[in-house]
């Protein structure tokens, strides 16, 4: 069943969907993310490097704090034991496609982020609220006048509900920790949910506070052995190159366990990869972003493209060299199993340990993350009635963690093939990549508007417009509307 539906959605619709909306923002916006990315590196660096600003009393934060969150999300399992997959599956090809598809996703998610922060608003508590329900509301319903565009959120919202059921964070990690470790693996799935909780439980501003520690740590850990084992192996690395691109123009007949893969299959799981990685278009962390303190909303937007850059093209590329130069792609491994093996191939146990850990701390960050997604959305929908919304998000925090949980009982009992458990992951982009990636399309105007004010504002080219609205709920002069 999970094969069929996976198909369904990904042998056509969903890639198509990617790439056009990819390519149109490209057009449209004259390559922007391509022909300003040394900008966009700048501008991550220059408000990195700033000095650390204090939170907003209202709920705000500094853009480089919710930068770090919206990465700390991204860089889940997916990077490591999802590209293994790729491979395994679809071929050393995959990777090319997957580079691709994250060239034009940069640009999808810097709309999604630009749109989240333009379109954002606060709750009657005073918290910052934004993200796609959000902007689907004021941008298609108020503005659009679309009398019915909360049916549109819940369409988002059903989307959007499948990862609380079948993210695979918390089983991947378990699986990684109790086969290398020698553990029991729901011993060490339920001492994962707890983490979760204890990281979430006194709130985002808690959050971000850990995230600050344990992202760059993870991070540069990963990239300091990756790039170890590239260069242990640097008469590789031509040879691996002219692999991706063989493989990605002409599929991947089968060798020793690899079954070998047509070109649209390659191409699909390519895409399907770098989603699911960067989560461009599906509007996950724009959420967190609309909680910057920027004075336009496409110097957030520039965070967005760098995220898919970083995770899709480089981390994830990292994990691609060490998989394939490896050899053991053809092993017939699949998922974190064949990474860690990898790892191990080059830099023994040590490595094998050390990896061990980073994929806990990567898929502890992304599950923490998604809680910050969550509480936004359910303070949007919940707005009206504030003794439902004090419950739901109390339960919130207790009851985050439970689903992966029960899903690493339910897998475990039912010993479910990693493969399959991989295949989920692929339901899971799918549905509100789908629906989301309409909504962009729709809005493309407004974003368009914003890049040309940016443009002229930041990169003297074109006029500024005093006119143009910066934010939603302000006019041209920075005033806020009187209808919101």
């Amino acid at each position: 069943m999970a094969y069929s539906i996976v198909n369904i959605l990904w042998d056509i619709p969903v890639p198509f969907a990617i790439l056009f909306a990819g390519f149109f923002f490209t057009v449209e916006n004259r390559f922007f993310q391509l022909r300003y990315l040394l900008h966009i590196f700048r501008h991550i660096w220059g408000s990195i490097s700033q000095k650390r600003e204090k939170a907003n009393k209202q709920g705000g934060l500094p853009s480089a704090i919710t930068g770090n969150i919206a990465i700390g999300c991204l860089v889940g399992v997916g990077c490591i034991g999802g590209v293994a997959t790729a491979i395994a599956v679809g071929g050393p090809g995959a990777v090319f496609w997957m580079w691709v598809a994250s060239a034009v996703g940069m640009i999808i998610k810097m709309v999604e982020v630009t749109l989240s922060v333009y379109y954002r608003t606060r709750d009657e508590d005073g918290q910052i609220i934004g993200g796609a329900t959000v902007y689907i509301e004021k941008g298609i319903g108020k503005e659009m006048n679309v009398k019915n565009w909360m049916f549109l959120v819940v369409l988002f919202v059903i989307g959007m509900s499948a990862p609380v059921f079948l993210s695979i964070q918390n089983y991947v990690a378990s699986v990684a920790v109790s086969t290398t470790f020698h553990m029991n693996i729901l011993v060490v799935s339920f001492v994962f949910a707890l983490l979760v909780y204890f990281i979430i439980v006194r709130g985002i501003s808690h959050l971000a506070k850990i995230f600050l520690f344990i992202v760059p740590f993870m991070i540069v850990a990963y990239l300091a052995l990756g790039f170890l084992i590239i260069v242990m192996n640097v008469e590789k690395v031509i040879p691996t190159l002219e692999l991706i691109i063989r493989h990605a123009f002409h599929g991947s007949a089968a060798i020793g366990g690899f079954t070998g893969a047509t070109l649209a299959q390659v191409i699909t799981i390519g895409v399907s990869q770098a989603v699911y990685t960067s989560e461009f278009g599906w509007g996950t962390t724009p959420t967190v972003h609309s909680m910057s303190n920027v004075d336009h909303p496409v110097k957030q937007g520039l965070w967005g493209g760098f995220e898919v850059f970083f995770t899709s093209i480089v981390i994830c590329g990292i994990t691609a060299f060490v998989v394939i130069l490896s050899g053991d792609w053809v092993s017939g491994q699949t998922g974190v199993e064949l990474a860690l093996h990898s790892f191990e191939q080059t830099l023994g146990l040590a490595g094998k340990y050390i990896v061990t850990v980073i994929i806990f701390l990567f898929a502890l960050t992304s599950a923490s993350g998604w809680y910050v997604n969550r509480e936004i959305i359910a303070r949007h929908l919940l707005n009206k009635n504030k003794v439902v919304k004090k419950h739901v998000l109390k339960y919130l925090k207790v009851l985050c963690a439970l689903p992966e949980f029960l899903f690493v009982v339910y897998v475990v009992t039912f010993q479910y093939p990693d493969k399959d458990v991989w295949l989920m992951t692929g339901i899971m982009t799918a549905v509100p990549t789908f629906i989301n990636i309409f909504f962009l399309l729709v809005l493309s105007h407004q974003f368009k508007k914003l890049v040309q004010d940016y443009k002229a504002r930041y990169l003297n080219i074109g006029q500024i417009d005093e006119d143009v609205r910066l934010f939603y709920e302000e006019t041209g002069n920075g005033h806020r509307r009187k209808d919101n």
